[in-house]
């Protein structure tokens, strides 16, 4: 095998197949394609890594697995007519040739238009036709197709796409008002007047240019600029020295302005960069033993599975557990959760509720949809203590998500193709059920009741979350968030109206998301949530680093690495950070944002900047792409607490719990 086409193999196998891509004609056409001679000379080196390549012209070649996505998503199966909007270099084109009869290519760009004609020809690619014509009027002369797929970004679907596709026809299309923001749609042509829309992937393509489409680009005029020292704005830097509050570590913080400002909020939710690093867990333990300790907050909730954080509530409450146990947290990213920093403030919270009476103890709960098997069970549990019969039925209507526990992904594949019913009536069923006999069963123990409602609303989110999770759409992530707002509002309506709530989870959650790209995307989070639910009842702290260490995973499912942190990328909101710390020497400090910003800062900050965000998943080659987002941070924080220079979180030993599968699955 040669050496391309062996780099082809590894890259359909793990970046394609990998990914969740499973047709055969697909990956076979994949296959047949040399990638490498649809690309300039000096970039064949680079042809079988999974990314988007320039292709001269300010265009580039698609990143392949989105190639491969888009054809997938077609649903092909042989034969077919299909018209691609965006030639480029004739890649895509040739992929779909090997599954498709004929296939029509249209080029806006007559230069690429050219090349590629010329070089599909030259690799006898004889089922493919280009044009050289604007492609949002499509090429009305071979119409109707059985499919079409746009390589280019529009605000809307062209009118003129949807009229040349065939009855039963599919047209996949990125579509976005916002150019860094848009959706892959597929849109199935029903009958001749109506059409079914389904929203399968966040994406970012070049603009669809045209008639139906965007204008054509305008050169930008050249503006002079004040200099600027490696992305840093002098003037933003000079205002955010006079405003900010620092501090030596996070031992020696003062957390008594914080405090004030954060006032009677009934919601303190403290975020985190990366799911990795000790000082930001450490100084969000210290501002939360503060909200219990000075203002009374009634329980901490987490950005973890419910059953997981149940083990942790039963321990710091003195419920059932003995002081040694503490195995929650064995799965995958074990050390999100599972580390030096959080077992500090457990034991503190076991040793702080001690003395109180149980009512009066403060709780630790979990907000995340993922222990779909470990949800079940428990629900089964509770039900064969209080009410055998019940548990009969729970038995028979969650039997329908047994052959999927171990992998619910497969589940929401199955789902979606059609080749399985889905469990929906059942789950939601089995629900209602119990909410249906709260009085009967909460009277017995309302803590269990509890547990026992929350488990199966989990069990239902979940069902829901991996039907759509497939195609990582934005109704995954949004599905995910509301889960967790519920779960919350839930946890009120248990503890009373005058419960109070830390909450812990990553700066993406935590923060309001319509201040940031994800708002353009149509995604939102359960910061924006309870800002819209709680007003200033809420407040909302970020946190930020410069460089240091991160506790992280190369890939899914991988062992965790403790990796170095690439200093941040200029003109970032971390860069005027760093740039602060650098003329102050004050390597940590607190910045009051939301209502407390200061008025010289309220224009300077106002500009949206790119911040950084670090999951479990930290790939500091592609950092740029995959860990940067555009925001506005005033409105997205009330705080925001900078630490220049950070170090990982000190994992513990852990246990794999037999019998119980990884589900956890990618993201923040």
């Amino acid at each position: 095998m040669s050496g391309f086409a062996s780099q082809r193999a590894y890259m359909i196998e793990h970046h394609i197949k990998g990914r969740g891509v499973r047709s055969a004609l697909v990956l076979d056409a994949m296959n047949e394609v040399p990638r490498e001679r649809f690309l300039p000379s000096h970039l064949r080196d680079y042809a079988y890594e999974d990314a988007p390549l320039p292709i001269g012209e300010e265009q580039t070649i698609s990143q392949p697995y989105i190639v491969a996505f888009m054809v997938e998503a077609l649903g092909l199966s042989g034969g077919e007519r299909v018209l691609e909007i965006g030639a480029g270099s004739g890649y895509a084109a040739a992929v779909l040739s090997r599954i498709a009869g004929e296939v029509y290519t249209v080029e806006r760009i007559g230069a690429l238009a050219a090349k590629a004609s010329e070089r599909l020809a030259d690799l006898g690619y004889r089922n493919v036709h280009v044009l050289h014509a604007d492609g949002t009027r499509g090429w009305p002369e071979h119409a109707p197709y059985d499919a079409i797929i746009v390589a280019a970004g529009g605000p809307d679907v062209p009118r003129s796409l949807m009229q040349q596709l065939k009855v039963g026809g599919r047209l996949v299309i990125p579509v976005g008002r916002d150019p860094r923001a848009q959706e892959l749609v597929r849109i199935t042509r029903v009958s001749d007047d109506d059409y079914k829309t389904e929203d399968i992937a966040d994406v970012r393509f070049v603009p669809l240019v045209g008639e139906e489409g965007w204008e054509e680009p305008s050169r930008p005029r050249v503006r002079a600029k004040k200099p600027s020292r490696d992305g840093v704005d002098a003037d933003l830097v000079k205002a955010l020295k006079q405003q900010i509050e620092p501090f030596d570590d996070v031992d020696d913080a003062d957390l008594e302005p914080l405090l004030t400002r954060i006032g009677d909020a009934r919601v303190v939710l403290i975020g985190e960069a990366t799911h990795g690093t000790s000082e930001f867990y450490r100084l969000r333990e210290k501002i939360t033993r503060a909200l219990i300790t000075r203002k009374d907050f009634t329980f901490v909730a987490i950005e973890g599975d419910w059953p997981d954080a149940g083990r942790i509530d039963h321990y710091v409450r003195h419920f059932e557990f003995p002081a040694s146990e503490w195995t929650a947290f064995a799965r995958f990213p074990t050390w999100m959760w599972r580390n030096q920093e959080v077992r500090e403030f457990v034991d503190w919270l076991r040793k702080y509720n001690h003395s109180k009476l149980p009512k009066e103890r403060v709780a630790f709960h979990g907000l995340d949809l993922y222990s779909l098997h470990t949800s079940i069970r428990a629900v089964l549990e509770y039900l064969d203590q209080v009410d055998p019969e019940a548990a009969k039925i729970a038995r028979e209507r969650y039997g329908c998500l047994t052959p999927w526990q171990s992998d619910p992904a497969t589940y929401g594949r199955a789902a979606l193709s059609g080749g399985y019913r889905t469990c929906e009536n059942e789950v939601a069923l089995m629900l209602s059920g119990i909410l249906a006999r709260q009085r009967e069963y909460a009277v017995r123990d309302g803590e269990r009741y509890l547990d026992a409602v929350q488990n199966a609303r989990l069990v239902a989110s979940a069902e829901r979350y991996y039907r759509v999770m497939y195609y990582g759409s934005r109704a995954s992530w949004n599905l995910r968030d509301t889960h967790m707002f519920e779960t919350l509002k839930a946890l009120f309506a248990f503890y009373g109206p005058h419960s109070k709530a830390v909450i812990w989870a990553h700066n993406s959650h935590v923060g309001d998301a319509s201040a940031t790209e994800m708002g353009s995307r149509g995604e939102t989070n359960i910061g924006e949530l309870c800002r819209r639910e709680y007003g200033e009842g809420a407040y909302r702290i970020g946190f930020g680093t410069d460089s240091g260490t991160v506790a992280a995973a190369s890939d899914w499912d991988g062992p965790m690495q403790v990796m170095k942190v690439r200093p941040s990328q200029p003109r970032s909101h971390e860069r005027q950070c760093h740039a602060v710390s650098e003329e102050t020497g004050k390597a940590s400090f607190m910045l009051p944002l939301g209502r407390n910003l200061a008025s010289e800062l309220r224009g300077p900050l106002s500009l949206p900047r790119i911040e950084r965000a670090i999951g479990v998943i930290y790939r500091p080659e592609t950092e740029i792409a995959s860990h940067y987002f555009q925001a506005v941070l005033p409105r997205q924080f009330d705080e925001y607490v900078w630490i220049d220079t950070t170090s990982a979180v000190s994992p513990l030993v852990t246990r794999d719990l037999e019998g119980v599968p990884d589900t956890y699955p990618f993201g923040l």
